[in-house]
């Protein structure tokens, strides 16, 4: 009996291993294995020293902020710019020179468009030389008013700011360089930046916040010539803004700002996360 129950078992057996492949005696066929979707791509922040940035968009999109690439804190200048061979925006927050920087040079090279207000705008161009053909209705604006360029992936609101604009070739002779601005650039897919531009702190700013959720604010903390540290950081109580790069700092003597000096502010205020950036750094965002 015990042998014959040993051997109802293995012909048991090898009949449920037949049935269990695609045919009598063949392995069964494994389960295919799901496409593992790639990652989203991110958006990536870059900062040159003083207020210049470089955001790149998930679709692979350059914008420039207020692009002086060979401001004296930044070591790699000469690299930096020559590194500079696609750009699609340059982005300028007013007239001054630490602000428009080497954007007509780099517009030359890279065929980049101007954001701008528009009395800025003519102005760079009848002073600095902008291309007039790289500035357009579609890329100029004013206070309150939403441009949304790149097939729609960027979306870029005029701000205003506290502060004064002015355009000089020479570093003597000015002209009018319509009046100073931020800009809040919300990137499809990814993150809603605001760029304060150099302002004093105001009321009003609690206002930017409502636009859109501000993920990282990019705020002057130098002092002098804009707001400080304490003032900076109620600007970034007003605005809600989740992350806050310090920028506009250390460049020169006068600016006497320091970000030790905004992080015990902001912690005082009850604000935002500071994100230290360095010089040439890239963060994802």
């Amino acid at each position: 009996m015990r042998h014959l129950l040993s051997a109802a078992i293995t012909i048991f057996a090898l009949t449920t291993t037949a049935h269990a492949g695609d045919g009598a005696g063949k392995p069964a066929t494994p389960a295919p294995v799901a496409d593992k979707k790639p990652a989203p791509a991110k958006t990536h922040l870059t900062w040159y020293g003083h207020a210049a940035f470089r955001i790149d968009t998930p679709a692979g999109k350059t914008l420039l902020i207020d692009p002086w690439i060979s401001n004296p804190s930044n070591p790699n200048a000469k690299t930096d710019l020559k590194n500079l061979t696609k750009v699609d925006l340059i982005l300028i927050t007013h007239g001054h020179s630490d602000h428009v920087g080497d954007a007509v040079a780099i517009a030359k090279t890279t065929k980049a468009k101007l954001v701008s207000t528009f009395d800025l705008g003519m102005a760079l161009v009848a002073e600095m030389g902008y291309p007039k053909d790289q500035i357009g209705f579609d890329t100029q604006g004013n206070f309150g008013g939403t441009i949304k360029l790149l097939d729609d992936e960027v979306a870029i609101t005029f701000v205003p700011a506290v502060h004064s604009s002015a355009v000089s070739k020479d570093g003597v002779n000015t002209k009018d360089g319509g009046a100073p601005g931020g800009f809040v650039i919300a990137i499809k897919g990814g993150p809603t930046f605001y760029h304060t531009g150099d302002t004093d702190l105001f009321s009003d700013m609690a206002l930017i916040g409502k636009i859109a959720p501000i993920d990282v604010m990019l705020a002057c903390i130098g002092d002098h010539f804009t707001m400080g540290p304490g003032r900076a950081a109620d600007a970034a109580k007003l605005v809600k803004a989740k992350q806050i790069v310090p920028m506009h700092f250390g460049t020169f003597p006068v600016l006497t700002g320091t970000v030790a000096d905004f992080a015990k502010a902001l912690k005082k205020a009850g604000a935002g996360k500071l994100h230290e950036m360095k010089i040439g750094e890239t963060i994802e965002l």
